[in-house]
C-alpha cells in the first residue's frame, strides 16, 4: 500500500474510534462502560459528584429487583468539565468523551424543562441516545414529583437500553375500555385512584370529582388521574415510578394493552417485560443465583486535559507520485479539524 493511503487509512480508522456509540456492556450480569458527562457550561457544584453516585447506587438495586436479578450497575464513569478545577483523584479518559456518553448532565431543554427524558428515535426494542438530566433536577428534592431519583434512572435505562416507551399519556388522561366504562391511561389497571378537577378562583382553590363530557362520553378536560398513596399494584415503572408498590415492569399478565399509550402504539400492544426480555442484554444474562444483593458500583472521576498531537508525516520525493501528497494533507487536515 502506498504511503499516502496508508495514512489516509489510519486517520480514517481513528476517525471512526472516535465516532462509536455506547461503550455500555454486560459481564456477569454487570453493566459495565457507563458514562455519565457533565456538560461544560455546567458550575462547578460540589453537590453534584455524589447526587450522581447516590442517585446509581439506588438504582442499581431497584434495576436488580425489576429485572428479576438479571442485571445491575457494576461500575460507572463521570466524566467531569475541562473547566472544573483538577483534583488527585480525577483520573484521564480513554475512550469516554462527552458526545458518547450514555447519559448528560446538561441545561434544561426548552421542551422538557428539568424533566428527565431519554432521547429515542428508533422503533421499539431499538436503543436510545442518551439520558438527559439537569443539575436541579439532581440538586433539588423532588420526591412527591418523581420519587427516588435511582427510580427514575431505572425508568430512563429502560428507554435508553431496552428501547420501551411510557405508559401514561398527557394528551389523552382517559380512555373508554370495552366495559364501556371511563379508564385512566396506565399499566396496570390494578393502579387505583381518584379522578378530580382542581379549581382556583379569586384565591380560592377547590378539589371536586370530574363530570362527563355528553359529546366525547369522557371526563371533561381538566379533569386528572390521581393514584393512591397506598397501593397493592407492583407494576408498572414506566408508568408511576414514584409509587411506593411499584417495583416491575408490566408483564403479559397484566398489561393493559387498551390504554392509549406510547408503549402499545410503538410496540405493537407488547408489555414493555416482553420487549425487554427479548433484548439482547436478557437473552444472555439469566438470573443470578442466591437472593443476596449485587455490590454496589463502583465509580470513576474523569477528566480530559488539553492534548498536543503531533503528526509525523512522509514529504520525500515518492509522495509526488499518484497524488499521495495531496491525499496525505486532505487526511491531515481531516484529522485536525
Amino acid at each position: 500500500m502506498v504511503p499516502g493511503l496508508q495514512v489516509l487509512l489510519f486517520l480514517t480508522l481513528h476517525l471512526l474510534q472516535n465516532t462509536e456509540s455506547s461503550m455500555v456492556h454486560l459481564n456477569s450480569n454487570g453493566y459495565e462502560g457507563v458514562v455519565i458527562a457533565i456538560n461544560p457550561s455546567v458550575p462547578e457544584d460540589e453537590r453534584l459528584i455524589p447526587s450522581i453516585k447516590e442517585m446509581v447506587t439506588q438504582a442499581s438495586t431497584y434495576l436488580f429487583e425489576a429485572s428479576q436479578g438479571r442485571v445491575y450497575f457494576r461500575n460507572i464513569s463521570i466524566l467531569v468539565p475541562m473547566t472544573w478545577k483538577s483534583k488527585s483523584e480525577y483520573l484521564m479518559p480513554k475512550r469516554e468523551s462527552y458526545d458518547k456518553a450514555d447519559v448528560i448532565v446538561a441545561d434544561p431543554h426548552l421542551q422538557h424543562g428539568d424533566d428527565p427524558y431519554t432521547l429515542q428515535y428508533g422503533q421499539c426494542g431499538d436503543r436510545g441516545q442518551y439520558i438527559h438530566f439537569t443539575p436541579n433536577f439532581l440538586l433539588t428534592d423532588n420526591l412527591r414529583i418523581y420519587g427516588p431519583r435511582g427510580r427514575v434512572f431505572v425508568h430512563e435505562w429502560a428507554h435508553l437500553r431496552w428501547g420501551v416507551f411510557d405508559e401514561y399519556n398527557v394528551d389523552r388522561p382517559f380512555y373508554i375500555s370495552r366495559k364501556n366504562t371511563i379508564e385512566a391511561t396506565r399499566c396496570s389497571a390494578s393502579i387505583t385512584g381518584k379522578k378530580v378537577v382542581h379549581e382556583c378562583q379569586r384565591g380560592s382553590c377547590v378539589t371536586r370529582a370530574c363530570r362527563r363530557d355528553s359529546k366525547t362520553r369522557l371526563y371533561e378536560p381538566k379533569c386528572t388521574f390521581i393514584p393512591d398513596k397506598i397501593q397493592t399494584a407492583g407494576a408498572s415503572i414506566m408508568f408511576m415510578q414514584n409509587l411506593n408498590s411499584v417495583v416491575e415492569f408490566c408483564t403479559e399478565n397484566n398489561h393493559n394493552a387498551e390504554a392509549p399509550n406510547l408503549q402499545n402504539k410503538m410496540c405493537n400492544r407488547r408489555s414493555t417485560w416482553d420487549v425487554i426480555k427479548a433484548s439482547a442484554d436478557f437473552q444472555n444474562s439469566p438470573p443470578m443465583r442466591g437472593t443476596e444483593a449485587p455490590p454496589p458500583p463502583t465509580f470513576s472521576l474523569l477528566k480530559s486535559r488539553r492534548r498536543v498531537v503531533c503528526l509525523v508525516l512522509d514529504k520525500s520525493g515518492s509522495m509526488d507520485k499518484e497524488d499521495r501528497l495531496i491525499r496525505m494533507n486532505q487526511a491531515a487536515e481531516l484529522y485536525l479539524t
